[in-house]
Parts: C-alpha cells; sequence; structure tokens
C-alpha cells in the first residue's frame, strides 16, 4: 500500500490491520487474564524483557496491542499505550515525567475533569499553573526550573479556545519542556498535533474514536523525538539508556503498569471497529455542527461560539491549523439557567448525555453538572455560565437538528 494513500483508505488497509494469527480481517478479542507456555525459561524471558510476549493483560495484551499500532500509524508516532480512561492516560502520562517538587503549565480552559485531577495533583506534591490563555508568551513568561511539561487541549471543551501547537511548542522546547497536547475534540483525521511540534498527543478514545458510545478508553502516543535531559526530568533517569523513547519505556513498564490503568480488550476491539469509520463520521458531524450552530447564531437573543463563526475569536485556526474544520462541539448561552434547560429539555432528537463525540447528538448543561466542583472563577475561565449549553454534534440529517433546535429555541421563549 503506498503511503500517500488517503486517511480512509489507510484505516483499512493499512499494514496495522493484517497479520492476525487465523488471518482475521479485525484483531481477535483476547478476553483472558493470562497467557500460558510450555516451560517456566520461557515465561521468565518474557517477565525480564529478553523475549516477546504476552504474561498478563494488565501488562500486554495482543488485543490492545493492535489498537495501539493503529492510533500511533494515524497519529505518525513512534509509539503508543492504550489506557482504561481518558483521564486514566492524562495522569499517566503526567506522572511519568512529574515528580513531587515539579510544576506543570497548563491552559485554564480544560475539560473539568482534568482540573479536577491537577488539583489531586497537588496532594502529590505536583503544581499546575493555570494560564487564562496557552500562548508563546504566557507560556515563556511562566517557565521556570520546576517546569517539567507544558499540557493543553488542542480545542478545548467546551471553551473553544485552539491552541497555536507550533508556537507554543517553540517556546517549550527552547527550555527543554516537551509539550503534550490532549487532541480528543479534533482526532488524527482534523490535525496530527505531532506533526505540528507537540512531543506526546493523549485522546480520550471513549469520543470521535470509538463513536458508538459503548467503550471507555485513553490512548498515549509518544512522538519519540523529544530530547530528555535527565537531570531536568528526573522521574525518567532510570530509562536514560532509552534516549528518546525513555517516557514511552518508563510509562508503560513502570506507571502503566504499577497503577493498573490498563484499557480492557472488548474495549479495545470495540474500539477498533468504530475509529474505521472516523474519516466519514467527522466530516459529516463537522458539517451538521457548521450549519447548526451558524443557524442558531440568526436567533438574536442567543450567542453561539462556535469556531467556524467569522466573529469568534480563534476563527482564523480552521484554516491556519484545523484543514478547514470547525469540529463537532458548540456552545451557546440561553440567557439564563432557567432557559437553558427549558431548551434543553425540549428537545426531540438530542440526547441529554454528559459524553461528547457519538454518533448521536448531545446536549449538557455544564455549569451543572461537568463543572460543579470548579467554582465561578474556574468555570469562567473554562468557557462555562449557569446559562451555557454544550452541544456535541452527532451525524443525523442537519435539517432535522435545525428544525429541532430552533425549535427548542423558539418555544423557550414562552416560558
Amino acid at each position: 500500500m503506498k503511503e500517500e494513500c488517503g486517511f480512509n483508505t489507510k484505516l483499512l488497509h493499512g499494514k496495522y490491520t493484517k497479520g492476525f494469527g487465523q488471518r482475521e480481517i479485525l484483531p481477535p478479542i483476547s478476553q483472558v487474564t493470562a497467557f500460558q507456555y510450555e516451560s517456566m525459561e520461557e515465561l521468565e524471558k518474557v517477565f525480564a524483557h529478553k523475549s516477546m510476549g504476552y504474561a498478563y493483560t494488565r501488562i500486554g495484551n495482543p488485543t490492545l496491542a493492535a489498537f495501539e499500532q493503529k492510533i500511533c500509524a494515524l497519529e505518525g508516532g513512534a509509539g503508543a499505550v492504550s489506557c482504561g480512561s481518558g483521564m486514566a492516560a492524562i495522569s499517566s502520562a503526567l506522572l511519568a515525567v512529574c515528580e513531587s517538587g515539579d510544576e506543570i503549565i497548563a491552559g485554564s480552559g480544560l475539560y473539568g475533569g482534568t482540573i479536577d485531577l491537577f488539583h489531586d495533583l497537588e496532594k502529590l506534591g505536583i503544581h499546575t499553573i493555570f494560564l487564562n490563555g496557552l500562548t508563546k508568551e504566557s507560556v515563556e513568561e511562566h517557565i521556570t526550573e520546576k517546569t517539567k511539561v507544558v499540557f493543553g487541549e488542542l480545542i478545548s471543551n467546551p471553551s473553544l479556545t485552539v491552541m497555536d501547537v507550533p508556537a507554543v511548542a517553540e517556546v517549550a522546547h527552547n527550555a527543554g519542556i516537551p509539550l503534550f497536547v490532549d487532541a480528543t475534540t479534533v482526532t488524527p483525521y482534523i490535525v496530527r498535533p505531532l506533526s505540528l511540534g507537540a512531543d506526546v498527543v493523549i485522546h480520550s478514545t471513549s469520543k470521535y474514536i470509538n463513536g458508538g458510545g459503548n467503550a471507555i478508553g485513553g490512548i498515549i502516543v509518544d512522538s519519540g523525538r523529544f530530547p530528555w535531559d535527565f537531570d531536568k526530568h528526573k522521574a525518567l533517569a532510570e530509562y536514560k539508556k532509552y534516549g528518546r523513547m525513555a517516557f514511552l519505556l518508563r510509562l508503560r513498564t513502570d506507571i502503566w503498569e504499577n497503577l493498573g490503568g490498563c484499557m480492557a480488550p472488548m474495549n479495545a476491539y470495540l474500539s477498533c471497529i468504530g475509529v474505521d469509520t472516523l474519516g466519514l463520521r467527522m466530516d459529516r458531524i463537522c458539517e451538521n455542527a457548521d450549519a447548526l450552530a451558524h443557524a442558531l447564531d440568526a436567533e438574536e437573543d442567543i450567542t453561539v461560539s462556535y469556531l467556524t463563526l467569522p466573529e469568534h475569536p480563534f476563527h482564523e485556526y480552521v484554516e491556519k491549523e484545523l484543514n478547514g474544520y470547525g469540529g463537532g462541539i458548540f456552545t451557546f448561552r440561553a440567557g439564563s439557567k432557567e432557559r437553558a434547560f427549558r431548551i434543553i429539555n425540549g428537545l426531540k432528537y438530542a440526547l441529554i448525555a454528559s459524553n461528547i463525540g457519538d454518533l448521536r447528538t448531545l446536549v449538557i448543561h455544564p455549569a451543572s453538572t461537568l463543572y460543579i466542583h470548579s467554582g465561578r472563577e474556574g468555570m469562567e475561565a473554562a468557557g462555562v455560565f449557569d446559562d451555557t449549553i454544550r452541544v456535541s454534534v452527532g451525524i443525523e440529517n442537519k435539517e432535522d437538528l435545525v428544525a429541532d433546535f430552533l425549535d427548542a429555541v423558539r418555544e423557550s421563549r414562552q416560558g
């Protein structure tokens, strides 16, 4: 297969789709706890990492490996580690490079669960500096000797701020610091952060990669390019001999194994199936989101935030960094919490649910759910207000979605 083939062709015919033991067209589900060997000598070599093989699913499984190889190839990475959830992926990646006394620089407009995680890391002595806008200038201003990683979402959920990955990567690299990017909301179909200068890309695979809302998971993809300074990143010192692959080796053999955050084989299989339609789904989702956001923007008494709207502060990034796509999420403000609830409750086709990236359109009031522990200042930094509605657009017929949302908005005025 030619490497220059299109995204969807690569998904279905890439080298990671072949070579299964019984010539299956999909990876078999190795739904087992442990793997047997003919002799203790063989198993000893596997445990000592002197021989290829699987011993225990918590430390390796062929179904997980097949999924990891597929996403790694899509992102253009050197290696990948799958995890039990998106949060497990973020926490594992950060704990692989940070120790007590270290600092993380992060954007403030993050997913609420990620913000909660950073607060939990404080109890381990790992401090996070939240910046209102993760830019070249703001990152450069806040880097100290304690800074070990810069972390941000490429398109933040739900504030829809876009990280200028090449610019942030440049200033981080000048200081000897890696850039970790959560690319859940963009997927490798829209943009590959590693090609823009990021060092590690993280996904909650529960979202767009899986697509069907049937399997929780996460994945970490390492570029294998970052020149680790082992005097600076002491957490990786034991893996110094592996050079630029030190992060990936520590992640898999220390953090992933010891914390036990592996993905379930069935979830890896379901995500392998789901990701095969990623390109088709993202085209339809982004088309629908654009149509729905523009239709709602024409209503005078609500305020819509979506990247393809000309007045959006990050509109230029649609072409500059996102290859013409605005993504599948937008928010709008209804004027009051009560009206927001009326609109949500009045929808026929949108499901009230806390996920994103589903085939189905999902809607939620983030202030009373996802950001319930963040406080007003934290919520507003993330672009969340009492009257904010977040919409994760699905693949329904866009005409039906537009009619449904317009009906709900107009009927809510009578409340």
